[in-house]
């Protein structure tokens, strides 16, 4: 009786086991079936977002420029400055603060690039996909010729900023005139090596607008006052829709040197005269039409050696000036009369600079930004585009 009830225990035990065994047998079976219809992107890790390992990189790059900045004391502000935002009124603290930031910019600015080719490679584990990292670079991008504005642009920018856009004439039947006007050589001023180049590119770019360009060279003021009442009287602005005026020259705070210019004796056009000259009053064949003067001049004095100036003074300073240190470059715009927009190389009371073998900074920069920008950004917003390239 006894082996028969073990006999039944023992055949249980073995059935029991069986099904426990094709119970584990079965749940693997599912389980290798759910990873084959599992998405291959839930078989691996999950990739990162593009997004994140941009903010993670900028992060690290950000913290390293600021720990620079701080240690390098670029953000210190003197006891002068200090003073200054203090005495301030409540509504200029701001606008000084930013001032005595930005007088720092090129500084900061040089800490930026080298922060940023000194950062450690392993740093970070993280890589950027290759799509990403595959990107077109906008500052690949061409530039030496000039963009133009494709015809359905065109006529979509029209149609949206109806009011804001001067009457544009058609190509076969408009007369745009240019002219310019450059100094190089003085008898009593230094020689404005490179200039040169910003007429050639000058011409180029106007040419490209559309422009018949009259270019006049070696003038004395009264030369010049003289060439542009004669520019101004042809015929062809009635049927034109514009002009461009550019002057490159040495330069005062109120105008253009001529040819004869020295201290004891001042040969000076003064821009009053040009926009006088121009005016709606005077040059009936661009009335209602825009005017865009162009100044290549400096409007004081600075000392330079490696980049020549274009100041006529004469100065004591023997210290060198590298491009880093040209701050009081920036660039400046103003309107005056009805339809008239200047736009100059220097502030009041600073020079403008010129490179010997290359022209102009300002004019070089002026080229660039109508070639890249012209097509798709208002006439201002192109001058805005050539101010931001000087601040760092």
């Amino acid at each position: 009786m006894k082996s028969l009830l073990d006999e039944q225990r023992n055949t249980e035990r073995s059935e029991g086991e069986e099904q426990r065994e094709r119970g584990k047998c079965e749940a693997m079976r599912k389980e290798k079936e759910k990873g084959e219809n599992t998405p291959p992107i839930q078989k691996v890790k999950q990739k990162k977002n593009p997004l994140k390992i941009l903010e993670s990189m900028g992060k690290e790059l950000i913290t390293g420029v600021l720990d620079d900045l701080v240690e390098k004391d670029v953000l210190k502000l003197e006891e002068e400055e200090k003073k200054n935002i203090y005495d301030a009124k409540l509504q200029d603290k701001a606008r000084i603060l930013m001032d005595s930031v930005l007088q720092k910019r090129h500084e900061a600015s040089q800490v930026f690039v080298k922060t940023f080719l000194n950062m450690d490679k392993n740093s970070t584990n993280i890589q950027a996909p290759e799509k990403i990292m595959a990107g077109p670079d906008e500052s690949e991008e061409s530039t030496d010729t000039l963009k133009l504005c494709p015809h359905e642009e065109f006529l979509k920018l029209c149609k949206e900023r109806t009011g804001e856009i001067y009457p544009i004439k058609n190509k076969n039947d408009r007369t745009r005139l240019a002219l310019i006007i450059c100094n190089t050589k003085f008898d009593h001023l230094p020689l404005r090596n490179g200039a040169d180049l910003d007429i050639k590119g000058m011409r180029g770019l106007l040419e490209g607008l559309g422009y018949s360009v009259d270019v006049e060279e070696k003038l004395t003021a009264k030369e010049m006052e003289s060439v542009l009442w004669g520019f101004a009287a042809r015929q062809e602005h009635k049927s034109s829709d514009s002009t461009f005026l550019v002057f490159m020259s040495h330069g005062i705070l109120d105008g253009i040197c001529g040819t004869m210019h020295s201290d004891k004796k001042p040969d000076v056009l003064h821009y009053d005269t040009i926009f006088k000259i121009f005016n709606n009053r005077n040059c009936l064949g661009l009335k209602d039409k825009p005017k865009v003067i162009i100044v290549q001049a400096c409007r004081g004095a600075n000392r330079g050696e490696v980049w020549v100036s274009d100041s006529p003074a004469t100065l004591a300073d023997s210290s060198s000036e590298s491009p880093e240190d040209l701050e009081e470059d920036a660039v400046y715009k103003t309107h005056v009369e009805k339809d008239f927009i200047a736009f100059c190389s220097s502030t009041p009371h600073n020079v403008s600079w010129r490179d010997v073998t290359k022209g102009s900074l300002f004019i070089t920069q002026l080229i660039t930004c109508f070639q890249k920008y012209a097509w798709r950004c208002h006439l201002e917003e192109v001058f805005r585009k050539v101010s931001f390239s000087f601040l760092f």
